[in-house]
């Protein structure tokens, strides 16, 4: 297993992390399926604009997920962030 670093990302994760998107990493459990990873991923793309960027699979069937969206122009953030 890869080492976090302190702004808990996977090494090498925030390299290409730029400034004109909002970034939100997540922890998908062992519990959840691909199936259902993928649907709920697909839903937060489809209505809240966010976008798969990144997706470590762990051997205890974990899942470290780094989604992206464009920031908004009036610069202020959106409170709609994924649940999964």
């Amino acid at each position: 297993m890869t080492a976090a670093r302190s702004n808990g990302l996977p090494a090498g994760w925030d390299a290409d992390m730029s400034d004109e998107y909002e970034w939100i990493p997540l922890r998908l459990p062992p519990e959840v399926t691909r199936l259902s990873a993928s649907t709920r991923l697909s839903i937060e793309a489809e209505y809240r604009g966010w976008e798969l960027t990144r997706v470590r699979l762990y051997t205890d069937g974990s899942r470290r997920v780094l989604l992206r969206r464009k920031k908004s122009r009036m610069g202020n953030r959106r409170p709609d962030q994924p649940e999964l």
